[in-house]
């Protein structure tokens, strides 16, 4: 098993808990936004904690990569022209769009890369 990867070692621990046989947990990090409490990635899927249900309640949300149509680095553009790095991923499956923004473009990358990682090689 691979060394842990995390922001918040109980984000870990609350992916890791819910892991299916053989599934191995590669990385969780916290999110920055509002809605998102953090994103978790397996070598199954995505684990997303949404945190803007009304009344408090949270939802753990499981992506299987074969569900992801797409994945983007969504970067702002600075008042120069140029752009700002990514700390933010975009995951599409269908009908839906999920946005995490992200502790730095180091971060934003790795999630980017894992999740581009399983998605091509679950189609």
């Amino acid at each position: 098993m691979s060394e842990a990867i995390y922001d918040i070692e109980g984000q870990w621990q609350a992916v890791e808990a819910g892991l299916l046989e053989g599934e191995q947990l590669v990385a969780v990090y916290d999110a920055k936004d509002a809605g998102t409490g953090f994103i978790g990635l397996t070598d199954l899927r995505v684990v997303l904690q949404d945190e803007s249900y009304v009344g408090g309640r949270v939802a753990l949300t499981s992506i299987p990569y074969g569900r992801v149509h797409a994945i983007s680095l969504v970067a702002n553009k600075s008042f120069l022209g140029g752009y700002v790095e990514a700390a933010t991923v975009s995951i599409g499956i269908s009908g839906h769009t999920y946005e995490v923004e992200l502790r730095g473009h180091d971060k934003a990358r790795h999630v980017h890369d894992v999740i581009l990682h399983y998605a091509a090689r679950a189609h």
